[in-house]
């Protein structure tokens, strides 16, 4: 008996992750989230829809490889919508998934807090430097 096109059979819905576990497939899509890129690009997406270039720059400093590569490993996780119109030159929009949005959510509260935490880091930055001679 075959499954419906997108559905998780039995067999996989009792998979028990595990990120912690070296070989657990979590890691790969966790890395893809959380890495310096997917985490920009994510939380960029958060406030809509844009298109490449556009994503581009409000994502400072990444390369076009970069991003593409960035946004292919979303896609294929499935936290990513890339729709693409046949029109020329072509237009490339990208999105986030319902699944996306959610993680967006979760990341862009990471963010936050981290930017909230940067005078204390910088003074343990300089308490550290100064302690190693640095």
């Amino acid at each position: 008996m075959s499954e419906a096109p997108g559905r998780v059979d039995d067999e996989h819905a009792r998979l028990v992750f595990d990120v912690f576990a070296q070989a657990c497939t979590s890691r790969v899509t966790l890395e893809h989230v959380t890495g310096r890129w997917g985490i920009l690009a994510m939380a960029a997406l958060r406030d809509g829809t844009l298109r490449f270039n556009a994503l581009r720059r409000r994502v400072g400093g990444v390369s076009e490889k970069m991003l593409a590569q960035t946004l292919q490993a979303l896609e294929r996780d499935g936290f990513v919508r890339r729709d693409a119109q046949p029109t020329i030159p072509p237009k490339v929009e990208y999105s986030l998934t319902e699944s996306g949005a959610k993680t967006a959510e979760l990341l862009m509260g990471l963010i936050d807090f981290v930017e909230s935490q940067m005078p204390e880091v910088m003074e343990a930055n300089a308490r550290y430097d100064a302690a190693k001679g640095l």
